[in-house]
């Protein structure tokens, strides 16, 4: 069997309580909306505090100035950039449209940084470091290989990039 070929049931692992299979093949598609649902989500107020200044953010005059500081130029550039790929792109991820090439652009900035802001302050998150951007990445790497799922826009269409 070809790594591309369908899995027979004898392939599939077995449950510890073989009586719950029914319920996690069903959920199966819900988990995965979870996944894609809740990285989108997790990014909108995001965008929200750097185009807007809501939630306690600096606005996009703030976030220039800092993005200037971290040497990002054109940092105005860089600043709307950013807090539009959160929030629009944010909202076209929960909902599951052109959820791969948008998953693409959220795994190279949060790459980005992961690499070139956050390094310096070692691994822990709590230290402001790289912990939860690489996780953010490889969340994106994982959507942009798979995909919108079955509850998605995109499934909708019929269509994905």
């Amino acid at each position: 069997m070809t790594v591309f070929e369908k899995p027979l049931k004898s392939d599939m692992p077995r449950y510890l309580v073989p009586q719950l299979g029914t319920i996690y093949e069903k959920l199966g598609d819900l988990s995965w909306l979870l996944v894609r649902g809740i990285y989108g989500y997790f990014f909108i107020p995001h965008g929200c505090q750097k185009l807007f200044g809501w939630f306690g953010g600096a606005g996009l005059a703030g976030v220039a100035q800092g993005f200037a500081h971290e040497g990002l130029q054109p940092a105005y550039f860089w600043a709307g950039y950013i807090g539009s790929l959160e929030l629009f792109g944010g909202i076209l991820m929960l909902v599951g449209f052109l959820t791969r090439p948008v998953a693409a652009l959220f795994a190279g900035f949060m790459f980005v940084a992961a690499v070139h802001v956050t390094v310096p302050h070692g691994y822990f998150w709590t230290k402001g470091g790289m912990e939860v951007p690489i996780l953010l990445t490889f969340l994106a790497l994982a959507i942009l290989l798979r995909g919108g799922g079955r509850y998605s826009i995109d499934r909708l269409l019929g269509k994905e990039i």
